[in-house]
């Protein structure tokens, strides 16, 4: 996808009413002031020698940043927020709040910017090195933790 058509994603994802209770899953869907949508994905890497993970990765990283610079030319510098403390505080029994939980457990910073009443988050995600990296977008109302 081009970074013009991730722009429309998350204009209808910004627009969109957030569900009453949880749907869809991980990387898709939402609940109670939040909703999540993957923009773009690579293949996944089951059976990668490791070359093919490294092309992927430099390809998801380009369309990225590419939609980073987009957003910023749109909506000002982004605060970049590091989670990985947020999945350390989970792992001790906090009860971290959606889409945060969802986001710690698949990246280590985000971009995030905040639009109106709304934040609006972006990262690349990947629940393991066997799976897909997910250029993801999010948008909440909750405030970072």
């Amino acid at each position: 996808m081009t970074t013009a058509e991730h722009l429309d994603t998350i204009d209808r994802l910004r627009a969109t009413a957030f569900p009453t209770a949880p749907e869809g899953g991980p990387g898709q869907g939402g609940g109670p002031g939040h909703l999540l949508v993957t923009l773009s994905r690579t293949r996944e890497f089951w059976d990668d020698d490791g070359s093919g993970r490294e092309e992927a990765a430099d390809q998801i990283d380009a369309e990225y940043g590419a939609l980073v610079q987009a957003l910023t030319d749109r909506w000002g510098e982004p605060q970049v927020f590091a989670v990985d403390s947020l999945l350390d505080r989970e792992f001790a029994g906090e009860e971290i709040p959606e889409p945060w939980s969802e986001v710690c457990n698949t990246t280590g910073h985000v971009h995030l910017w905040r639009v109106e009443e709304r934040w609006l988050v972006v990262y690349v995600a990947q629940w393991d090195k066997e799976f897909p990296y997910l250029l993801t977008a999010a948008s909440t109302v909750t405030d970072p933790p």
